[in-house]
């Protein structure tokens, strides 16, 4: 095992920032057409039954020349002595060492590092069904896409998971597909690919060295218009892995805001790495940050606080004659259909009565959450306080509506306005009747 450091800097083979034409990779090559990468941190009982699987999987079905390399990322046991055992044991296996933790540091480093033109990530637990390694490699091969994901959202994919782990996966990508207009369905599933040539230019660009990486990763190259292909996957989860979730999910929130607003601002030179067309007419360019998104902020946020007061000034009115929770469900539905009316009109600019009722009927849907939000506090307050205070009830909503309302905000964006804005019907010629 060798101890990895910064790779020197290529010599690109066309001008700095700029990709070729995507083309067919040679595969007629003794070196290997494909590294495998494994980030492991305190893995000693499961590295070496985990590697020889893959081993034994790629040297069995795999049609390319392959490398395996384990990345010790800063382990603490025995991982580093298994490696180098493994290295020793099969001529595919290579061993490095990081001495600082965090996967994407890992993956950052080996990959600028491989003389390998596909470059894979796959984590140690193999959750992923290893029969989906080839269809991930091949469309990187022949030249149809730049990157290459799993995804355990598709709907062929089958998962064993529990709930907790699905709602949390299912709303990341909820709060990206909101946040940052993400395309891609599955950010955090460890199953990736890219072509090496990509990833010297993207790499500098994406700043996280941890578990935000890939996201930041998927979100850079959709925007500077590359192509990323997505492979169904069978997944078992791991329920004796060790990721925090709770840490993991503040982290990748801080991730999607740094880099939404890096977008936003301009600050990234994506343009740049955008690949002239090939012969491929459906290879487009795909369009930057949405536009309107700040004006969306602030009219959502406006509508937010005068939709707010409306529910206030309604529950203390009705409190009085059917209860906290009637008062809850009637003032939180009837300010909910005027706030659907008022965003749809002012904030994403829909007009006219096309899909009205659709719009109402999916703003039902999102206060139906939001309802179960706040009647949950409500009765945690009364449960915990007995009688609670007419205060203490206003403050509790006003809790809860905060943390709905930002994901009423998400789900406008993401699922029921996400259409462009209805321009104004055209003036009639002159001299043309028109006809009702």
């Amino acid at each position: 095992m060798r101890t990895l450091t910064p790779p020197p800097s290529r010599t690109p083979q066309v001008a700095p920032g700029a990709l070729p034409v995507r083309d067919f990779l040679a595969t007629s090559r003794t070196e290997p057409v494909v590294d495998v990468v494994i980030p492991v941190y305190n893995e000693e009982d499961d590295l070496a039954p985990c590697v020889r699987r893959l081993h034994a999987h790629l040297a069995a079905t795999f049609p390319y020349t392959f490398r395996i390399t384990i990345a010790d990322n800063a382990s603490t046991d025995r991982t580093a002595a298994v490696a180098r055992a493994l290295e020793r044991e099969f001529a595919e296996v290579t061993a490095l060492r990081l001495e600082h933790k965090g996967r994407g540091r890992a993956l950052s480093a080996i990959w600028q590092a491989s003389d390998a033109p596909v470059l894979v990530y796959m984590d140690v637990d193999l959750s992923t069904g290893l029969n989906a390694l080839l269809p991930l490699v091949a469309p990187l091969i022949s030249g149809h896409s730049d990157l290459a994901i799993g995804s355990r959202l598709a709907r062929s994919s089958r998962v064993v998971r529990g709930p907790r782990r699905e709602l949390i996966s299912r709303a990341y990508n909820l709060i990206l597909r909101g946040s940052l207009s993400a395309r891609f369905s599955d950010a955090q599933c460890g199953f990736k690919a890219i072509r090496a040539d990509v990833a010297q230019q993207l790499l500098p660009l994406v700043e996280d060295t941890a578990w935000f990486f890939d996201t930041e990763l998927l979100v850079l190259a959709e925007r500077a218009g590359l192509r990323i292909h997505e492979v169904p996957v069978d997944w078992v989860d791991d329920p004796r892995s060790s990721v925090d979730i709770v840490r993991t999910a503040t982290d990748d929130l801080k991730g999607v805001w740094r880099v939404g607003r890096a977008l936003a601002t301009g600050r990234l030179p994506l343009d740049r790495l955008r690949r002239p067309f090939g012969d491929d007419p459906r290879d487009h360019e795909l369009s930057s940050l949405p536009k309107g998104l700040a004006r969306q902020l602030v009219g959502f946020a406006a509508i937010g606080v005068l939709s707010t007061a409306a529910f206030l000034a309604l529950y203390t009115l009705l409190r009085l004659a059917i209860g906290p929770q009637g008062a809850n469900v009637l003032a939180l539905l009837l300010s909910t259909v005027a706030n659907t009316a008022a965003n749809r009109r002012l904030t994403f600019g829909v007009r006219g009565r096309d899909r009205a009722v659709r719009h109402q009927a999916q703003g039902l849907l999102v206060f139906v959450v939001g309802w179960a939000m706040s009647a949950g506090a409500l009765a945690a307050l009364h449960a915990v306080g007995g009688t609670a205070s007419r205060g203490a009830e206003l403050a509790v909503l006003i809790t809860a509506n905060l943390a709905a309302t930002v994901l009423r905000f998400l789900l406008f964006r993401a699922w029921i306005f996400t259409g462009e804005p209805t321009p104004p019907p055209a003036a009639p010629e002159h001299g043309r009747p028109e006809h009702g």
